[in-house]
């Protein structure tokens, strides 16, 4: 497994487990959540980053 996906398991077991979402934007904020907290935990940085969308290309 490589270390995203190992990441993503935690996430998903530690952060997101029993939870339910209204709609894909609240599963984002809650994913965003999760990794900032998961970064506190283990004393890590984390950063936003945020991708330049056209829809007309």
């Amino acid at each position: 497994m490589n270390p995203i996906e190992l990441e993503w398991q935690h996430l998903k077991k530690d952060e997101l487990a029993a939870k339910t979402f209204d709609d894909e934007l609240d599963l984002a904020y809650a994913v965003i959540d999760g990794i900032q907290t998961r970064g506190e935990k283990g004393n890590y940085s984390t950063q936003r980053v945020r991708f330049n969308f056209n829809s007309s290309a």
